[in-house]
């Protein structure tokens, strides 16, 4: 019986799977050439993590081995991350190959400056295809002084355009080097000395890629999947591999204790839920671990604010590290518009947690023991104004403890538009916890807009939360929430804008409900002051 695989390279005959060929067939083109006589190319793989960059070239290696005039070698370098001298990396590197090209009679590799002899014809047996795997572990030094030396055999090969691959001096005849990141360019601060090679971008699974996944598993073991349990997968994940099997592995197997009964929306939440909030994960932690670092947490930081989009460029350092590590990737709006924007809901809700915890535990005292709360709560009902009106006054009241070790902007130290989302999140759950009430927010577009959703008493209420700008995105903001109201299937929704000072004239002028005529849905506009009065 198949398994999904949640972690590391699939095995076909014990995992569900993706085929992939035409990434396969693409990188295998590549590295044999064009006109394999002539040589192949020198090609980087790259991808964040646990997408699937291992599998694939391990595919291409298995599928490379059947052609007999070439060696194919493929080479992990994870192991040799820590090591400072290039030289050392080199002999080793070295040594690996030269083991399995059983050349140990033939030549002694000591340092990166002889390195090359390697891989010339009187060494080699016949031209080599060489994959090394996880080259960006290594130190900076060490790939960049490798990457001179391939660069150096492949010119030297170019030069000889009269002669075939197996007669030029050189039989590297190609090369793939696999990593998180585009190894010889942006993340070489010196600038690449390796700008001959074509660029191979493993994607995430398509809609119809993990659709395939589990239809397999329903045929093979007879349990039915709901369609909409297959759909949320696709929404929470957007076909990340390594998180999509994962989510199969708690399915199907980890917490599937009657395979006698169709997998259902209601027991997908619950699995999800303690996905989201007690499992770990290797590859969440990794991003969470990038995430929280300096210089790039302020960038995340500022991602969850809801003012304007952020351009995504690719030469910014911070963009391209937080992009390879599969912390954000892009959102194309049009031929000239690309914005950053989070991976997926679950990572996205995973850093909000994360960011959310770190600054706020559970809070207590917001109100006295003895207080009445009919006005905000009973068993069978909820005031959302009241207690939004709740929420600013505790805010009002306690701001400078609030704010004390709150983050901000190196530019004008103002506090990330994030902490008061992060706060008021937390201000819910604490509030409302005696009455059971579930909280828990959505980010419907990955970028920007953030929704608290609450139950309770069988009531679903959205709130949109949104810093007051101007005049103008409040304008568009109000038919921006009926729609997603509408996808709520609620009649209202609130429309949470947080701004520094507000008076009651504008109150009276900007808190008025809003009626959509293409929804039908009431959007109730209301203010929290997070400045002091």
């Amino acid at each position: 019986m198949r398994k999904f695989s949640s972690y590391g390279p699939v095995d076909r005959d014990l995992h569900y799977y993706v085929p992939r060929q035409e990434l396969i067939d693409g990188a295998f083109q590549q590295l044999l050439g064009d006109d394999p006589n002539k040589g192949g190319h020198y090609i980087t793989v790259w991808a964040s993590r646990q997408t699937g960059k291992t599998w694939i070239m391990r595919e291409v290696f298995l599928k490379l081995t059947r052609d007999t005039e070439f060696d194919v070698v493929i080479l992990s370098l994870q192991h040799l991350q820590e090591i400072e001298d290039v030289n050392r990396v080199a002999q080793l590197i070295a040594r690996k190959l030269i083991k399995q090209l059983n050349l140990e009679k033939e030549i002694t590799i000591d340092s990166l400056d002889d390195f090359d002899r390697l891989f010339e014809r009187d060494i080699l047996k016949k031209p080599l295809i060489l994959i090394l795997d996880e080259f960006d572990a290594l130190k900076p030094s060490s790939i960049a002084g490798l990457i001179g030396v391939f660069r150096h055999i492949y010119m030297s090969r170019q030069n000889q355009v009269d002669k075939s691959t197996g007669e030029k001096d050189y039989l590297l005849h190609s090369i793939a080097l696999i990593g998180v990141r585009a190894v010889l360019g942006v993340g070489n601060v010196k600038g690449s000395p390796f700008n001959v090679q074509r660029s191979v971008h493993i994607p995430n699974l398509t809609h119809e890629e993990v659709v395939s996944l589990f239809n397999w598993y329903q045929q093979e073991c007879e349990q039915i999947i709901e369609l909409d349990v297959v759909e949320r997968i696709w929404y929470e994940f957007q076909g990340q591999p390594g998180l999509t099997g994962w989510i199969g592995e708690l399915l199907t197997e980890t917490y599937n204790q009657a395979t006698d009964k169709p997998i259902t929306m209601a027991y997908f939440e619950e699995v999800y839920t303690t996905a989201l909030n007690l499992l770990p994960n290797n590859n969440v932690l990794n991003l969470i671990s990038k995430a929280k670092q300096e210089p790039y947490k302020p960038f995340v930081l500022e991602l969850f604010q809801t003012k304007k989009k952020i351009n995504f460029i690719y030469d910014d350092p911070l963009i391209s590290f937080l992009y390879m590590n599969g912390i954000i990737t892009v959102e194309k709006m049009g031929l000239n518009e690309h914005y950053v924007k989070f991976p997926c809901p679950y990572v996205q809700k995973r850093l909000f947690n994360y960011f959310a915890r770190e600054l706020y535990q559970e809070m207590d005292g917001l109100y006295d023991p003895f207080e009445d709360l009919s006005d905000t709560i009973t068993d069978d009902n909820l005031n959302i104004p009241q207690l939004l009106k709740r929420y600013e006054q505790y805010l009002q009241a306690n701001r400078e403890m609030v704010l004390k070790n709150a983050p901000r902007r190196k530019d004008d130290l103002r506090v990330y538009e994030a902490v008061f989302h992060f706060h008021f999140y937390l201000y819910l759950v604490s509030f409302l916890r005696s009455y059971k009430v579930e909280v828990y927010p959505e980010f419907p577009t990955g970028n920007g807009a953030i929704d608290l959703l609450v139950r309770h008493a069988g009531q679903l209420f959205g709130l949109e939360l949104k810093s007051f700008a101007d005049k103008r995105q409040y304008r568009d903001a109000l038919p921006q929430a009926a729609k997603y109201g509408q996808q709520l299937g609620v009649t209202s929704i609130w429309l949470v804008l947080f701004v520094e000072a507000v008076d009651d004239t504008n109150r009276q002028r900007f808190e008025v409900d809003y009626i959509d005529d293409e929804t039908g849905v009431t959007v109730h506009p209301q203010f929290v002051q997070t400045g002091k009065e």
